[in-house]
């Protein structure tokens, strides 16, 4: 290993692009740390001590826009306003015909969807951005000296609505540098910066853990037994992650016979149609966890208004993060739910069956067309159940380490969820990337045995 990485940085223009990638998620990092200058920290923080749930939901949201909301920097909203912008368009593709078109052109077409998803970002970030300074107003965390009478002034939330917009549009374009100059997926790279950037969080949770039950002894509440279990478990969690992201069901295939000049091609090559288990990635994780946040902040606001009325105080506690099974039941749901509906809408059997037909090339049993479109469907159906039933076991694996083990979020989201997958996938997107430019120059792969 240690010879393969002195043979990628030997290699100029690859160490060129590494160092190139570090700086830009260096520029990131102190972004995350400059405040805005309108919100009182001290305030801030009381807040957020004195609602454990509304910093767990804060944290939630964090985890996949790469933002940093407990601290409201001028990278608050991060780029969630992008993400938000990109699925729109994922879904609009559905029932726009000229999006349809464009998302088959290829690259161009790739190109111009980015266009426009860079585009329609800014105003939904201005919105999104002008909502959470109003409810920073409503809460009084404002700088007296800035907001008297805890009123902002009009002048100061535009500056603000900018600045924040800005800070987005800047991610943006440092996103679209690491894409041209550096290595790796530049958006995936910042989510990845901001969730590795919570491992130092983690780390002292579990000293302080250590610390408060007397040493690591036999038995303690964070006791050496333990925390070789969470060792353990996350080795497997993240080995099976990495199973899971690469697994294939390999469809094979068969060219026809077909001529050029003199010469046969096709007829005896056996080929493979790879079908991605995880064909959804981590996007219905996403979707389901941000679908039950609503009730849990609604119901909380209900029990603050009529703290009489129990039934707004049961239903609170249901709707709470692992506190109880109807929660995880209805997680798991959406979870199946949403990898099902998110299959139909980036896999299209019909349009896979005549391209195969298109290039000659056929499933050994299955006529071209209509047949094999079914086919595909029918096998789409089967290996999406299986890459469901593993996102619901990573999503609630989590909750089980926090309720078990008694360790905080911020140490058991490193054991599933969000977190671990858009990790995992970056980390094996990097790892592709970097590949590519030792296979271009003759050499190795950084995972071939082989050397």
């Amino acid at each position: 290993m240690f010879q393969k990485i002195r043979i990628i940085f030997s290699i100029a223009e690859l160490r060129q692009k590494i160092f190139l990638t570090l700086a830009l998620l260096a520029i990131y990092r102190v972004g995350w740390a400059i405040p805005l200058p309108i919100v009182d920290a001290q305030k801030f923080s009381d807040v957020l001590s004195a609602n454990a749930g509304m910093t767990d939901v804060l944290n939630r949201i964090a985890v996949f826009s790469g933002s940093q909301f407990t601290q409201m920097t001028i990278f608050g909203l991060g780029i969630m306003p992008y993400i938000s912008a990109s699925i729109i368009f994922q879904l609009l593709g559905t029932v726009i015909p000229k999006l349809a078109e464009l998302q088959k052109e290829g690259e161009s077409g790739r190109r111009k969807i980015n266009e426009y998803t860079r585009y329609a970002t800014i105003p939904i970030c201005m919105i999104q951005s002008y909502f959470m300074i109003k409810a920073l107003e409503h809460l009084s965390l404002f700088n007296t000296s800035l907001a008297p009478g805890g009123n902002l002034p009009f002048y100061w939330t535009i500056a603000m609505v900018l600045v924040m917009t800005t800070g987005t549009a800047f991610l943006m374009w440092l996103g679209e540098q690491i894409d041209e100059y550096g290595i790796g997926n530049g958006i995936s790279l910042l989510i990845m910066a901001g969730i590795l950037a919570r491992a130092p969080e983690a780390l002292r949770d579990i000293i302080n853990g250590v610390t408060s039950s007397g040493g690591l002894q036999l038995g303690g509440d964070m006791g050496v037994d333990r925390i070789l279990i969470l060792c353990a478990m996350f080795v497997g969690v993240v080995v099976g992650v990495v199973f899971i992201t690469k697994g294939q069901r390999r469809i094979p295939t068969q060219s026809a016979k077909h001529f050029r000049g003199n010469r046969m091609y096709g007829g005896g090559n056996r080929q493979y149609l790879p079908l991605k288990i995880n064909q959804a990635g981590v996007m219905p994780i996403i979707f389901a966890s941000s679908l039950l946040l609503f009730p849990n902040v609604f119901f909380v606001w209900l029990a603050k208004q009529y703290p009489s009325v129990a039934m707004w105080s049961t239903l609170q506690h249901i709707f709470e993060r692992g506190h109880s099974y109807i929660y995880l039941m209805l997680y798991i749901l959406l979870i199946f739910f949403f990898c099902y509906f998110w299959t139909a809408i980036t896999f299209n059997p019909k349009d896979m069956a005549d391209n195969l037909k298109n290039h000659g090339t056929f499933i050994p049993g299955y006529r071209p067309g209509r047949w094999t479109a079914d086919f595909l469907e029918k096998v789409m159906i089967y290996i999406t159940y299986v890459g469901a039933a593993f996102l619901a076991i990573i999503a609630i694996t989590p909750n089980v380490v926090s309720e078990t083990m008694s360790v905080t979020f911020a140490v058991s989201s490193f054991f599933g969820g969000t977190s671990l997958l858009i990790a995992v996938s970056v980390a094996i997107d990097l790892i592709d990337k970097i590949d590519s430019h030792l296979i271009m120059r003759n050499y190795k792969g950084l995972l071939d045995k082989r050397g």
